[in-house]
C-alpha cells in the first residue's frame, strides 16, 4: 500500500489555491445574484397576478352595468324601429323622414328592404346611401323575410363596403320587410370609455408602482389610464395574441415611454364571453433598487469570504504537515476497516473484559446481528450457544466446532489469536469460517457417488436377474398350462400361480432399479412456483384432513423458476408423503418457500415421530428404508433430482419432535 508523503506546499501551489478560492467566491456571488433576481421576478409575477385577479373581481360589476347600458341602446334602437314601423303602416315613410330620424337619434344609417332584399328606403346622418351585397343581405335577414322572427340583434358586424364595424339591429316591417338600424361602434366604444370601468383604470394607475393599466380588444383600447396614448396592438404582438387565445396569465419585460416595465396580461371575460385583454404595467424601479442592495450585500459577503479564505489558506499552509499525518492515519484506518469488512470470514475482536471492540459484516450476518448493536457488549450477551462460547474461551489456536446459531446447526472453523493494545491489555481476535454449506455439499457429493455406484451395481444385477426371471416365468406358465399331475391338481396349479406372481413382483422391482440407474433427463422450463404450490395443496389437503393433518404452505417468492416442473413436484410429493406417514394423528406439515441471493430455499417440516440419529446419515442411501412396505428408493430419487438441478438437500430431525427437509435450488 502506498501512503501520502508529507511535503511543504510551494508558492505556486499556494497561488493556485488562492485563485481557485477567489474564483469560487465570485461564482458563488454571481449565482446568488441571479437567484435573487429570479426570486424577485417570481415575486413580481405573483403580485401582478394577484392585482389582476383583484381588478377582474372588482370590475365585474362595472361591466355588468356596461352590458345593461348596451341593453338600453338595443331598446332605444328597437323603439326607433317601432316608430318607423308605425309610419310604414300609415304609408308615411320616405328617405327624408329616415334621414331626420337618423340625425336626431345619432344613428349611422337606416335601411328598409322588402322581402326580396330590394332597398325600399334609406336614411343616414351623412346622407350616404349604401347597401351590402344582396346575397349577404338575404343570408343575414332571412329569418325576418321568411317570418320566422320579428327581431334580430345582430350586434357588431364588419361592413361589406369598408373595413369598419357597425352595430346592427333589424326588425320586421310591413309585408315581411326588414327595418335595419346601424350604429357606429366608435360611439359605443367611446361610451364605454366614459363609464365606471374607465375611471377604475385611471385610478389604478395613480397607485405607486403601477405605470399604466389598459383593457384592449381586437378593435382597440376599450379603457386605459390617462398616460396611455397608444399601446402595441394585439394583432401585432405574438405575446398578446397567445395570452388572449390561450386564456392564460402571461408576463414580459416591455418598454413603455423609454422605461422598462413589468407588463402582465390576462384575458378579461364576463359571463363566459371574452371582452378583451387586461394589461398592467408595473415599475421595475423597486426591483432594481432591491437588486442594487443585493449586489452590495453580496459584494460585502464576497469580500468577507475572500478575506476568510485567505486566512484559511494561511492556516492550511502552516498546519499542512499535521493534516498530512492525519490523512495518513485516516487512510490506514479506513483501509483496515474496509479490509476487515470486505473479507468473507467472520472477524470479532474482544477486549480483556469480554466486550466486542470490532465486528465485521460477515460476523453480523453469521450470528444474525445488525445495525452495530453488538459493539461494546459482552460476547456472552450477544451469542447464546454454549458450545460456541466454550470454544471461543479455549486456548486452541484453531478447531472445528458444531454449534446452533439462531436455531440452525452450523459447522464453524474457529481461528484464535491474541495481541496487546497500547495499554498492554490482552485482546482476542476470532476468525470464524462457516463450513456448513461446504460440509453439506461434501455429504451430498459422497451420497451422489454412493448412489451412482449402487445404481450401476443395481443396473448390472438387474440385467443379470431379468433374463432368468423371464425364463422362469415363461416355464412356470407353460407347466401350469400343459402339465396336469395325477393327484393334488388344485394345489399344483395354486403353487404354479404363486411362483408366477412372485416372479412378476421381482421383475417389477428390477424395473424400478433400472429406472433409478437410468433416470429420465431433466427438462427445464420456466413456470410460476406459486401455481405448482397451489396444485400440491389441492392434491393433498382433502386427503390429509381425513387423517387429521393440517397442510400449511407459506410462499414468500412471487417470481418464476427454471426447473423440471414434474420432477420437482414429484420431489415435494415424496417429502409430503413421508411427513404424512411419520405423523400418527392431529399433526401438521409446514411447507415454506423463500429466496436468498438468487437461491430458492424450500423447507418441508412436520411434527411427526422423527428419525433416529443413527439413521440420519443413511436415509438417502439406495434401498434403505424403515417402512414395512417401502422400497428405499424414494429419497434416493429425491437426492438425484436435486443433484441434477445443481441443488442441495439436507435433513434435520429429533425423535418425538419432527423432521425438516431443506432444499436449496438456484432460481434459474
Amino acid at each position: 500500500m502506498k501512503f501520502i508523503k508529507s511535503k511543504i506546499v510551494n508558492t505556486k501551489s499556494l497561488i493556485i489555491i488562492f485563485i481557485s478560492v477567489a474564483a469560487l467566491t465570485i461564482i458563488s456571488a454571481v449565482s446568488e445574484l441571479q437567484q435573487s433576481k429570479k426570486e424577485m421576478i417570481n415575486l413580481m409575477q405573483n403580485q401582478a397576478h394577484s392585482l389582476i385577479e383583484t381588478i377582474l373581481v372588482s370590475s365585474e360589476e362595472v361591466l355588468y352595468a356596461a352590458d345593461e347600458v348596451e341593453d338600453e341602446i338595443n331598446k332605444r334602437l328597437l323603439n326607433n324601429s317601432a316608430i318607423i314601423n308605425i309610419l310604414m303602416q300609415k304609408n308615411r315613410i320616405n328617405n327624408a323622414i329616415l334621414n331626420e330620424i337618423a340625425k336626431k337619434n345619432d344613428l349611422f344609417r337606416i335601411n328598409i328592404f322588402d322581402k326580396n332584399g330590394n332597398l325600399l328606403f334609406s336614411g343616414s346622418k351623412s346622407g350616404d346611401v349604401r347597401t351590402p351585397p344582396k346575397e349577404k343581405l338575404m343570408e343575414r335577414l332571412s329569418p325576418i323575410f321568411s317570418g320566422q322572427t320579428d327581431t334580430l340583434l345582430l350586434g357588431l358586424k364588419k361592413s361589406e363596403m369598408s373595413a369598419e364595424y357597425r352595430y346592427v339591429v333589424a326588425t320586421a316591417g310591413k309585408n315581411n320587410s326588414a327595418i335595419v338600424l346601424l350604429l357606429k361602434p366608435d360611439d359605443l366604444l367611446e361610451f364605454r370609455k366614459r363609464i365606471g370601468f374607465g375611471i377604475l383604470m385611471r385610478r389604478l394607475a395613480t397607485n405607486k408602482g403601477v405605470v399604466y393599466t389598459a383593457l384592449e380588444s381586437e378593435y382597440g383600447i376599450l379603457a386605459a389610464s390617462e398616460n396611455v396614448d397608444s399601446l402595441e396592438t394585439i394583432e401585432d404582438s405574438d405575446f398578446l395574441t397567445k395570452s388572449l387565445n390561450d386564456s392564460v396569465f402571461a408576463w414580459r419585460i416591455n418598454p413603455f415611454k423609454g422605461e422598462e416595465v413589468f407588463e402582465a396580461a390576462h384575458p378579461f371575460a364576463i359571463g363566459g364571453r371574452t371582452i378583451g385583454l387586461l394589461r398592467i404595467g408595473l415599475s421595475l424601479k423597486p426591483l432594481n433598487a432591491i437588486n442594487d442592495r443585493v449586489k452590495n450585500r453580496i459584494l460585502t459577503i464576497a469580500i468577507i469570504l475572500f478575506v476568510f479564505g485567505s486566512v484559511i489558506l494561511l492556516l492550511v499552509f502552516v498546519r499542512q504537515n499535521l493534516d498530512l499525518m492525519k490523512k495518513q492515519y485516516s487512510t490506514i484506518e479506513t483501509f483496515s476497516n474496509k479490509l476487515i469488512q470486505s473479507v468473507s470470514d467472520a472477524i470479532i475482536v474482544i477486549d480483556h473484559d469480554g466486550k466486542i471492540k470490532v465486528i465485521n459484516l460477515a460476523a453480523e450476518n453469521l450470528f444474525h446481528l445488525s445495525d452495530g448493536r453488538a459493539l461494546g457488549k459482552n460476547i456472552n450477551d450477544v451469542i447464546s450457544d454454549e458450545t460456541c462460547l466454550n470454544s471461543f474461551a479455549e486456548n486452541a489456536p484453531m478447531r472445528q466446532i458444531a454449534c446452533v446459531v439462531n436455531e440452525t446447526k452450523k459447522i464453524l472453523l474457529v481461528s484464535k489469536s491474541k495481541f496487546a493494545d497500547e495499554n498492554k491489555n490482552a485482546n482476542t481476535v476470532l476468525i470464524i469460517k462457516d463450513l456448513t454449506e461446504l460440509k453439506e455439499l461434501e455429504k451430498q457429493l459422497a451420497r451422489n457417488d454412493q448412489l451412482k455406484a449402487m445404481g450401476e451395481l443395481a443396473s448390472g444385477v438387474a440385467h443379470e436377474i431379468r433374463n432368468p426371471l423371464n425364463t422362469i416365468g415363461t416355464i412356470v406358465q407353460q407347466l401350469d398350462k400343459d402339465f396336469a399331475p395325477s393327484e393334488n391338481d388344485e394345489e399344483y396349479h395354486s403353487l404354479a400361480g404363486l411362483v408366477y406372481k412372485e416372479v412378476k413382483r421381482i421383475n417389477e422391482t428390477v424395473n424400478e432399479f433400472l429406472r433409478f440407474s437410468k433416470p429420465e433427463p431433466i427438462k427445464k422450463s420456466e413456470f410460476a412456483l406459486n401455481e405448482m404450490l397451489e396444485e400440491l395443496k389441492a392434491q393433498f389437503q382433502a386427503h390429509l384432513e381425513q387423517k387429521g393433518i393440517i397442510l400449511e404452505i407459506e410462499n414468500n417468492f412471487s417470481g418464476t423458476v427454471n426447473w423440471d416442473r414434474n420432477q420437482i413436484k414429484q420431489t415435494l410429493i415424496n417429502l409430503i408423503q413421508n411427513s404424512a406417514q411419520s405423523i400418527k394423528e392431529n399433526g401438521e406439515i409446514y411447507l415454506s418457500v423463500r429466496e436468498e441471493k438468487g437461491t430458492i430455499i424450500l423447507s418441508v417440516k412436520d411434527n411427526g415421530k422423527g428419525i433416529p440419529e443413527e439413521n440420519l446419515g443413511r436415509i438417502f442411501n439406495l434401498y434403505f428404508t424403515t417402512k414395512a412396505e417401502g422400497t428405499g428408493i424414494g429419497l434416493s430419487v429425491v437426492q438425484r433430482i436435486i443433484q441434477e438441478h445443481e441443488g442441495i438437500i439436507t435433513v434435520e430431525s429429533k425423535v418425538g419432535e419432527g423432521t425438516i427437509f431443506t432444499i436449496k435450488l438456484p432460481v434459474g
